[in-house]
């Protein structure tokens, strides 16, 4: 259970909404199940008006596993770190993170269900444990946690930026400049919901969104880049490099055209956070992926690839920035 004094005249579902920092149908489901005490006293409806004072009380339901039995779990995902608060991982690509009504494969979270790992429940059954998502063919560390506590506070440094990714990605062409800030608001496409496209402030629905990308090394039509998020929009690299002309290394979604015919090649490199508990910061990297050194190897000498792509180096590229 967790116990929250309010602090502001809200409702209740925009209240949790916002101290919990998930999306008020969530917290609708929360209020639903009779979850939610107001004052030691159960409160089911939404729109109930909260005064400064209030305490606020949430007993989160236990997570239950659903059956999938059409699914056989044989294989395995490289654990990066693990203690009794959170768990990383390298996340291969061709894996979807986690279901939806349009999802029919196997996910990330069937295999850490199956694989009997204690999650928290913050984000429901769907997105147990998850704390942030990688797109289906992005490959890398990602993050899970373990109880409610550890979920809580790791998604208020995600929304802080104290909690971020720098990632690799090999595009197309070497980018204009050495080190580019690109600031355009994302919206969904009017002719692929699918898709994300940049553009202006005005255009309704659209949101602030701000990328660093950086020019690691170039080999004619393989250059290899990194990226920092300033904000978490879905597809924001794959939309903002599109913008300017450059599209990651099978990304036909969103304009590639070259020869390439694999899967995506965009890989969260290095995770930083600190520790809800252990009140450490930590750098988590994961190694690149088979297909993704493949090409680097072919292409580049890997001697320098090592020097570009330490933490010290991005680091230092990126902190240029600021």
């Amino acid at each position: 259970m967790q116990t929250f004094l309010v602090d502001e005249n809200l409702r209740l579902d925009i209240f949790l909404a916002k101290i919990l920092k998930q999306s008020r149908n969530q917290v609708a489901s929360l209020i639903e199940k009779k979850c939610v005490k107001v004052n030691d006293k159960i409160q089911n409806k939404n729109s109930f008006k909260l005064k400064i004072g209030d305490e606020i009380s949430v007993e989160f339901p236990p997570l239950e596993c659903k059956e999938k039995s059409s699914f056989d779990i044989n294989f395995d995902i490289e654990i990066l770190y693990e203690d009794d608060d959170l768990l990383i991982l390298n996340k291969p690509p061709n894996l979807v993170v986690h279901g939806a009504n349009s999802v029919k494969s196997l996910t990330l979270v069937d295999w850490l269900l199956a694989k009997n790992y204690t999650l928290s429940n913050l984000g429901g059954e769907i997105r147990a444990g998850l704390v942030h998502r990688l797109d289906k063919d992005t490959s890398g560390a990602i993050l899970i946690a373990k109880n409610n506590f550890t979920h809580q506070k790791l998604s208020e440094q995600l929304s802080d930026k104290t909690m971020g990714r720098i990632y690799l990605a090999l595009i197309d062409l070497s980018l204009k400049e050495d080190k580019i800030i690109i600031e355009k608001s994302l919206a969904r496409s009017q002719t692929n919901a699918i898709k994300k496209i940049a553009v202006s402030d005005k255009t309704k629905g659209s949101k602030y969104a701000k990328s660093a990308f950086i020019n690691l090394m170039s080999n004619g039509d393989i250059n290899l880049i990194a990226a920092k998020l300033f904000t978490g929009r879905t597809h924001q690299i794959r939309a903002h490099l599109a913008s300017i002309n450059r599209h990651i290394l099978g990304d036909k979604l969103y304009g590639y055209r070259g020869k390439y015919e694999g899967r995506v090649m965009l890989h969260a490199y290095f995770l930083y956070f600190t520790h809800p508990k252990k009140k450490k910061t930590i750098f988590i990297k994961a190694p690149l992926m088979e297909d993704f050194k493949e090409i680097l190897k072919n292409k580049f000498i890997l001697g320098e690839i090592d020097e570009k792509i330490s933490l010290e180096s991005l680091l230092k590229h990126f902190n240029s920035f600021i």
